[in-house]
This record gives structure tokens, sequence and C-alpha cells, in this order.
């Protein structure tokens, strides 16, 4: 679409009231702050691989590492970033470490994000 086939006003007119019931509903900068770094942690191919691993399983950082052919100490920084922003946790097992997705949202962004691009 070239620019000049956006439609655009014919006149400049502001409609105060869709502006004002928007502004009412809009979060606070410091939330969609907080919502564009959490959509940046899902920016890396890595971190999505790794949720998608722990979508199907709890795992160790081994098992994560061997099934994405990858050395755990990579694994262990992305899955620390993924902990920093809550997106996963992880439970201790003796000397083992596992790690899950933190709830049914972290699931729901990852089957919806698939099924918009599936569209």
């Amino acid at each position: 679409m070239a620019l000049n086939d956006v439609e655009c006003c014919d006149f400049y007119q502001v409609h105060e009231d869709v502006v004002r019931s928007v502004t009412e509903k809009m979060p606070k900068e410091d939330q969609l702050y907080d919502l564009a770094e959490i959509f940046k942690v899902f920016g890396d191919s890595t971190r999505i691989k790794i949720l998608y691993v722990l979508f199907e399983a709890e795992m160790c950082v081994c098992d994560i590492a061997q099934l994405l052919n990858m050395n755990q100490s990579a694994i262990s920084h992305q899955l620390r970033i993924l902990k920093q922003n809550r997106l996963v946790k992880n439970r201790r097992e003796g000397k083992a470490v596992f790690y899950s997705l933190a709830d049914s949202h972290v699931k729901t962004i990852l089957s919806q994000g698939m099924e918009h691009i599936s569209e």
C-alpha cells in the first residue's frame, strides 16, 4: 500500500470524546514499559525454544541443553532471563533443579502467538 493510499481525515479534527475515553482506559506509563520489556524477552528465538520445551515438560538444564543441542551455560543464561521476567519457575530436588513455565498465562501467550502466525 503506497503512502498516498492511506486514508486520512479530509480535515484536522480531534474527536475529544474518543480521545478522552481511550485516555481513561490507557495503562500507566510504567505498566506499558513493563509490557514492552516482557515482549522483548519473547523476541529471542532461543528463549522461545526453551519456553516451548517447558510447555511440554518440566526439565533440568542438562535435558534442555541436550534437546536443543546447546551448551548448559547458554541455557542457564537464558533461563535466568526467563526467571527474572517471571516466565519460568524452578524447583530443587536434591542437587537437581527443574524448570517449568511459571503459570498458565505463559502457555496462553505461546498458544495465541502460534495461532496468530498460523492464520
